[in-house]
């Protein structure tokens, strides 16, 4: 059996393993790199329990102690470490409690935090480009391909219906399934198939060399920047910190490559960060980027079988949760795929429960 997967970002990368693991012939076709999108500028957060009572819950749980498991498991360092995670809010200019100083020592005065909010045993984070490279390594270990190109077409039997491969823009592959997993661009294979929408919300951030000044502490503060804003800080393994707000809506460009940050936002993102901290410095910046999340029209992810296919299958969708939830979506994908049904219930995550974008309303050039 051979299996195509449109797309080599983190989601694709964990389906390709769990998917060669079980034997399976695979080959990924990826446009632009490993990571090029979301999977290598997310912040890489992972939460066990903050989608409990929801329909993510499940995924979530396994996806989170999967994450453990991997660490020991895959050749590479993608620095997953668990952390402590805070709640709080940045006290305004001109309050009373400005210069109070902070119950963590590393953040600035006037920064209140008002509760623990994960533990150790419940919230971690990885590098995400450096697991999703992991990942996709281990997978070509296994005698996975992974190719350069862009899909252009699914390919089907005279039925209509069973799928047989994909059409590039060079060539013809021929597959027994095919996935597609190519986050807000995934947008793009309505034109091929019956598939709800996938908006990108483009969502900017900053990165500082930290080294080892920064503890294991995530942060999810509210700012007052003329609005209530929400920021969020990362510290990753590597001494890196990674953090964002100020997502907006805007045009999704074709290439993964071309994607790049308001630069008004930013600005705004950067004298926010340094009022944070004074170990938020310019000079420790090593990237200001953006990324599209890929968003759809309920909020829950699309995992499954695409409606009025045979063989055709999609993973996208996963909003803010992607990192997290990438194993357990490429190890229910896979036992979905070669067993016919999945541990985890993937009802919830239909495609078929949201309706089919009208493909005339999309614009590809």
């Amino acid at each position: 059996m051979r299996v195509v997967i449109c797309g080599g970002g983190v989601v694709g990368a964990c389906i390709a393993w769990f998917l060669q693991r079980r034997g399976i012939d695979v080959i990924v076709v990826e446009s632009t790199e490993v990571a090029a999108a979301a999977s290598g500028k997310a912040g890489g957060f992972l939460a066990r329990d903050w989608c409990a009572g929801t329909p993510l819950d499940a995924l979530a749980r396994r996806s989170f102690d999967l994450h453990a498991e991997l660490a020991g498991e895959i050749a590479g360092d993608w620095g997953h470490r668990p952390m402590t995670a805070y709640s709080g809010f940045v006290v305004p200019d001109g309050d009373a409690r400005r210069n109070r100083p902070c119950s963590l020592d590393w953040l600035a005065d006037g920064v209140v935090i008002a509760q623990r909010i994960g533990t150790h045993e419940t919230t971690a984070i990885v590098h995400p480009r450096k697991f999703t490279s992991a990942m996709m390594d281990a997978a070509l270990a296994q005698g996975a391909q992974l190719r350069r190109g862009r899909i252009t077409a699914i390919a089907r039997e005279t039925d209509g219906v069973a799928v047989k491969g994909v059409e590039t823009e060079t060539n013809f592959i021929a597959a027994d399934a095919v996935v597609v997993a190519m986050g807000p661009w995934s947008l793009l294979a309505a034109q091929w198939m019956s598939l709800p929408a996938v908006y990108g919300q483009r969502s900017p951030s900053i990165v500082y060399d930290t080294g080892t000044d920064v503890p294991a502490d995530a942060l999810f503060l509210e700012y007052e920047d003329g609005s209530t804003v929400s920021i969020e800080v990362f510290p990753r393994a590597d001494g890196s910190t990674h953090i964002t707000a100020l997502s907006d809506i805007a045009p999704l460009p074709l290439d993964p490559a071309s994607v790049t940050p308001d630069q008004g936002a930013i600005a705004r993102l950067q004298a926010m960060s340094e009022r944070l901290s004074p170990l938020f410095r310019p000079e420790r910046i090593i990237a200001r980027q953006a990324c599209f999340r890929p968003v759809t029209e309920d909020g829950l992810p699309l995992i499954g079988k695409v409606p009025l296919s045979n063989g055709l299958y999609v993973a996208t969708g996963h909003n803010v949760w992607g990192i997290l939830n990438a194993p357990a979506t490429g190890e229910a994908l896979a036992q979905l795929i070669v067993d016919g049904t999945a541990q985890i219930d993937l009802s919830p995550f239909d495609p078929a429960r949201l309706s089919p974008l009208d493909p005339s309303l999309l614009h590809t050039r």
